[in-house]
């Protein structure tokens, strides 16, 4: 085989070796899914639909979450200044195991006018696995604090997840592996006390023999 036929398969084999790699990576699914929030204000029940996106990126044994708004979803009767509004909201984790992951944002940069829809802003937290598997995450509720109220709104449509995750919990599975102990490990230290009086006893029956042929000589 010439040194260009060897260095053109060398080539393809990397080729191919790349792409095994990347076909065996962990798959993630994301979607911006429209959540349909009935929220409980101080001035009366609202709604509003909020397309919804949330990203996650490894960090450690750990998950960086963001929970990102595309419209706002309430409003106030009154301007207010910067500052005032401080949003957090649940992340809903399910399949491998069921948790909520408690995300929170920073207060609004700018002054929001009296009756305009609330931006939120980017919603972020820490998502450590318990368990190794496929995840999915979905918007839970959220709530807007704002000079001295508060305002609940929860998805009233079943939203669909919008991001489905394979994840890995630290140290692997998740699930402590402890030492077996009972009746299997009774029987295997006997087994080993047992051979080890053989072998004594076998060492002891060649010394004999030995010391016989010497006695004998």
């Amino acid at each position: 085989m010439s040194d260009r036929t060897r260095s053109t398969a060398l080539a393809l084999a990397s080729a191919l070796a790349g792409s095994a790699v990347l076909l065996a990576a962990p798959a993630a699914h994301a979607a911006v899914v429209d959540v349909a929030y009935d929220c409980k204000t101080p001035i009366g029940d609202k709604s509003a639909i909020s397309p919804i996106e949330i990203k996650a990126v490894k960090d450690g044994e750990a998950y960086k979450l963001t929970m990102s708004f595309q419209k706002g979803v309430s409003s106030s009767p009154i301007e207010l200044g910067k500052g005032a509004m401080s949003p957090s909201a649940v992340v809903l984790v399910d399949g491998a195991e069921k948790v909520s992951v408690p995300v929170s944002g920073p207060p609004n940069s700018e002054a929001v006018p009296a009756d305009t829809p609330i931006k939120i802003t980017d919603l972020s937290g820490t998502y450590t696995p318990g368990k190794s598997g496929k995840v999915t995450f979905t918007a839970g509720v959220l709530t807007i604090k704002a000079m001295g109220t508060t305002t609940t709104c929860t998805p009233g449509n079943s939203p669909g997840p919008s991001l489905e995750l394979d994840v890995t919990a630290a140290g692997g599975s998740g699930e402590e592996t402890l030492p077996q102990t009972g009746p299997t490990d009774s029987a295997l230290a006997l087994g080993t006390l047992g051979a080890t009086v053989l072998l004594s006893g076998a060492a002891g029956v060649l010394w004999l023999t030995r010391r016989g042929r010497r006695a004998r000589s």
